[in-house]
């Protein structure tokens, strides 16, 4: 009888330590899963942000005055426009 107590007593033992192992690993997946949301608030911010800044930086008009500015682009007018002869230039080849 002393012995099947002593086995029960070790199983107890043996479970209760499973049973605490066990609520422990789920608060750090639980913790690991709230940090992980965190993160993807943080991401989820910044690329709103990136964005807002992209479409700012491909508007129409700051587009045309870089063009203007650092390329020397000017608008296409009929004096400045070259118009290529598609016989004339396969007759060249």
């Amino acid at each position: 009888m002393t012995r099947l107590n002593f086995l029960l007593l070790a199983v107890l033992v043996g479970s209760c330590m499973f049973l605490v192992k066990t609520a422990y690993e789920g608060r750090q997946l639980y913790t690991a899963l709230d940090r992980a949301r965190s993160d993807q608030r943080l991401l989820e911010r910044d690329f709103k942000r990136l964005q807002a800044e992209r479409e700012l930086q491909a508007t129409s008009g700051r587009v045309e005055k870089l063009a203007r500015e650092r390329l020397a682009m000017r608008t296409a007018t009929p004096a400045v426009t070259f118009y290529v002869d598609a016989a004339a230039s396969e007759a060249q080849r």
